[in-house]
């Protein structure tokens, strides 16, 4: 079972992660270079160089983290606009699910864990 939800065997998946609309989202974020995947490394670093004992260092260091989640965030509205377009596209506008909350938590993860994982390279999108 385990095996079947790495590979994304649709039998496999919990119900949150099934049907076609589910697995065009996957592939499009699995496709798509987001700059929420370098979220969590990013912020390893930043906790790491709080040590350093400047004052202007850690501030500096504070903005620019509240920067990097702004545009992480301002990233994944922006997929959900284009997603929204591409699902209505290929699906129906009537027909479309409810994908935006699934979408930006899978473009926040780094690329290695997710699960189930990538079924396509990068910048091979989806038709």
């Amino acid at each position: 079972a385990r095996i079947g939800l790495a590979n994304g065997d649709e039998k496999y998946l919990p119900a949150r992660d099934r049907g076609p609309q589910k697995r065009y989202v996957r592939d499009y974020v699995d496709a798509r270079l987001s700059i929420g995947e370098a979220l969590l490394p990013f912020l390893f670093i930043v906790i790491i160089a709080t040590i350093i004992p400047s004052q202007e260092v850690v501030a500096v260091l504070y903005i620019v983290v509240y920067g990097f989640i702004t545009v992480a965030i301002v990233d994944v509205v922006v997929l959900g606009f284009i997603l929204k377009r591409r699902l209505d596209e290929k699906f129906g506008a009537d027909r479309v699910e409810n994908f935006r909350f699934y979408a930006a938590m899978r473009a926040m993860q780094m690329r290695l864990m997710r699960l189930p994982k990538p079924q396509v390279k990068r910048f091979q999108y989806p038709t």
